[in-house]
């Protein structure tokens, strides 16, 4: 039996309804932990794949390096995010995984994978899902940082983040934790460290977000989403389709 559920049984449990067998699978993959600090390589670009990622606690970011040596952070990972999905075909990972904070991950290799797939046809179709879905979410981020001003980059990162969280924590309300240094937000939003800094004054002088050390609040938040005809891909999806259980 599990006992309680885990970040990522949390995350899932909040699109389908989440069985017995279907939580000792996840309570299986996510058995053993490993502990980072703050700045940590978890893996490096070209490392030979062997494993998935469960994020325990604590985020981490996905970046690749630039031939001029510049940083491109790819993805943001929260509690209950699984990394590794888009490089499950691979041989060798694509993108280099560091920690923005203290995490505890829960690795499992990819053969595991192997019992989801047999014995779980729904908990399979809920996993391919949500990666699926995260392309379509990418294909968004490109087009804001492609298209947008600063101020609508940095107003879609802050609401991105703000409805992935509340999918895991469902009394958070306009106010977050953001563990991420102006240099991370800038290397994922494709702008320099001064303009993130000057972009956070200028949106905290139009009342539109509130900042108290790490934490954000979200002032105005459907000016925000006005702004950048921002999406929520998160809280939503269709599940009709999936198999019985």
């Amino acid at each position: 039996m599990v006992k309680e559920a885990s970040c990522l049984v949390k995350k899932l449990s909040h699109y389908v309804d989440i069985h017995e067998h279907d939580k000792e699978l996840l309570a299986e993959i996510e058995k053993s932990e490993r502990s980072y600090e703050n700045g940590t390589d978890v893996y490096r670009g070209g490392d030979r794949n062997k494993e998935l990622f469960v994020v325990k606690t604590g985020w981490l970011f996905s970046y690749t390096d630039l031939p001029d040596g510049r940083r491109q952070i790819i993805k943001l990972h929260q509690p209950g995010d699984v990394i590794g999905f888009p490089d499950v075909a691979l041989k060798h990972l694509t993108t280099t995984l560091r920690t923005a904070e203290n995490v505890v991950l829960c690795p499992f290799p990819k053969s595991a994978l192997d019992v989801i797939l047999r014995t779980s046809p729904k908990l399979s179709a809920l996993l391919l899902t949500l990666a699926l879905r995260d392309h379509v979410i990418f294909i968004d981020l490109l087009r804001a940082m492609g298209r947008m001003s600063a101020v609508e980059r940095v107003g879609y990162m802050l609401l991105d983040i703000a409805a992935r969280l509340r999918i895991t924590n469902k009394d958070m309300t306009d106010t977050f934790r953001l563990p991420l240094t102006q240099s991370q937000i800038a290397d994922y939003l494709g702008l320099t460290n001064v303009y993130i800094s000057k972009t956070l004054l200028k949106m905290e002088d139009q009342s539109l977000i509130q900042r108290n050390g790490n934490e954000i609040r979200l002032l105005r938040e459907d000016d925000l989403i006005d702004q950048t005809d921002f999406q929520d891909r998160y809280c939503d999806m269709d599940v009709s389709w999936f198999p019985p259980d």
